[in-house]
């Protein structure tokens, strides 16, 4: 391999982790709401590994091992993630929004987007800690939509 060639070569998301202050309403969120399943659980760690399909949504706790080296916890004033993005296979809208307002979720933002897989609809959604989460249809969404 030459020196100027990146021998990185991003495959997909493995993970994200977030800093979190009620790990059981947050753990409830992704599992009941999104659909996530406990991958794994380290209570001496504070750390819930939650499986989203092929990547996983790592939760810690700000009080724990691992979360107390990032600081102040997340709150009004500030997040310590933007938002996250979960491709939604199959992607039928109105069943989302649908079981979202069962939930007791809101839908705060839609319509086109682009992601790792081109074009599709988007659902933006916060979870319990204000962290915004992006629903997100397959990149070939609106082909089929049009």
């Amino acid at each position: 391999m030459s020196a100027g060639s990146n021998p990185l070569k991003p495959a997909g998301l493995d993970h994200i982790v977030l800093r979190v202050v009620d790990l059981d309403a947050m753990t409830q969120f992704y599992r009941d709401v999104i659909g996530c399943t406990i991958d794994r659980e380290r209570p001496d760690l504070g750390l819930t590994h939650l499986r989203a399909g092929r990547s996983l949504i790592d939760l810690i706790t700000v009080d724990g091992p691992l979360g107390a080296r990032g600081g102040a916890a997340p709150g009004a004033e500030g997040r310590n993630l933007e938002h996250i993005c979960l491709t939604l296979s199959p992607f039928d809208e109105a069943a989302i929004r649908d079981w979202l307002g069962a939930k007791g979720v809101e839908v705060i933002e839609s319509g086109p987007r682009y992601g790792a897989e081109g074009e599709g609809v988007s659902l933006y959604v916060q979870d319990p800690e204000g962290t915004i989460v992006e629903l997100k249809s397959p990149g070939d969404a609106l082909k089929r939509l049009g």
